[in-house]
């Protein structure tokens, strides 16, 4: 006997129905399986330590093909600037770069990274941390805020960066001088330290604030002046060289531990190429960028380097900072070649 035509076209489109199901649970299932890895960066997306994040995902979609669902979240997107640490801290966020200063609000040892003229260059600083120095601090750094740092980006060294043209040769000469600084009390001392009126503004705000007057100056590497383009708003750079900065990407132990040792280890590599990739093209773009300003317009000088170190190094030792900062890490650190 024949089949009914219709009978055998309803269950051929039941199957498929189901085939489609099927797969669509599989998928799902699968992304599911998937470790989310939200990452919350305040850096603008033409900046090196915002392109790092890319390829931080780019190594683990293909040292680690369907293990990670990795999140970047760059213009302080996903959580403000200093906000970061705490919600890491509370599970809310598993990977961010921390500065110094947001660690040593907690690990007071680590302020002495936050210090004027205290490491001499981006050489002398991945040697601290790569070394026996960096993996104690660290060591320490997990315990207290329950996030680790994985790799230690080198952010640049810092110079000031002027509204209007201003002779500059001593700290005397910052006086009344309304410059930048995050908000915090550590980044404020440092401005303070420098011979400026330190001025808290959030980064994304630093743009306008130049503009419209709100700020006389801010402080940064060369490569994040660039990238906001605060050069459109300023006419002067000042080559204090005041501090070698950092950024460490850090990760919550509850996510790195909820890793198996495999998994734990590509997110490791991948955070050591992601620094990698930062550091070498920050630093070419350092020794182009003065040129470029030029071009632009802004006028660059050099002010009495040692009379700013002498000076913000005696306002350090005569802070509370200093008091926790152990003379034993400070000759380590100076020794490190």
């Amino acid at each position: 006997m024949p089949k009914d035509p219709a009978a055998l076209a309803r269950r051929t489109l039941l199957a498929a129905t189901a085939a489609t199901t099927g797969l669509a649970a599989l998928g799902a299932a699968q992304a599911q399986s998937k470790t989310v890895l939200r990452i919350s960066s305040p850096a603008v997306p033409d900046d090196w330590h915002a392109k790092m994040w890319t390829v931080f995902k780019e190594y683990l979609d293909k040292h680690a093909p369907g293990a990670f669902d990795v999140q970047i979240n760059l213009n302080a997107s996903l959580f403000k600037q200093g906000a970061e640490a705490t919600a890491m801290a509370r599970g809310n966020l598993e990977l961010a770069t921390l500065s110094a200063f947001d660690i040593a609000k907690l690990v007071p040892e680590f302020s002495i990274f936050t210090a004027g003229y205290r490491v001499r260059d981006s050489a002398q600083q991945q040697k601290i941390f790569q070394g026996p120095i960096g993996q104690s601090l660290f060591k320490t750094v997990s315990t207290i805020m329950d996030v680790t740092p994985l790799a230690t980006a080198y952010l640049g060294t810092r110079q000031l960066n002027l509204r209007e043209l201003r002779s500059v040769k001593t700290p005397a000469d910052l006086k009344g001088l309304k410059l930048r600084m995050p908000g915090s009390k550590e980044w404020l001392f440092l401005g303070e330290a420098l011979g400026a009126t330190a001025t808290p503004l959030a980064f994304g705000e630093v743009y306008m604030g130049l503009k419209t007057g709100t700020i006389d100056g801010q402080d940064n590497p060369l490569p994040s002046v660039r990238a906001a383009k605060f050069y459109e708003v300023t006419k002067q750079v000042v080559l204090t060289g005041h501090l070698v900065d950092a950024l460490f990407i850090t990760i919550s132990n509850k996510c790195l531990q909820g890793l198996s040792p495999a998994l734990r280890q590509q997110v490791m590599d991948a955070a050591q190429v992601a620094v990698q990739f930062n550091n070498e093209n920050r630093i070419k773009e350092e020794a182009q960028l003065l040129a470029f300003f030029r071009n632009e317009g802004l006028q660059i000088s050099t002010p009495d380097v040692a009379a700013f170190r002498t000076a913000v190094h005696k306002a350090y030792d005569n802070s509370d900072y200093a008091k926790a900062w152990p003379k034993e890490l400070i000759e380590r650190i100076e020794a490190v070649r």
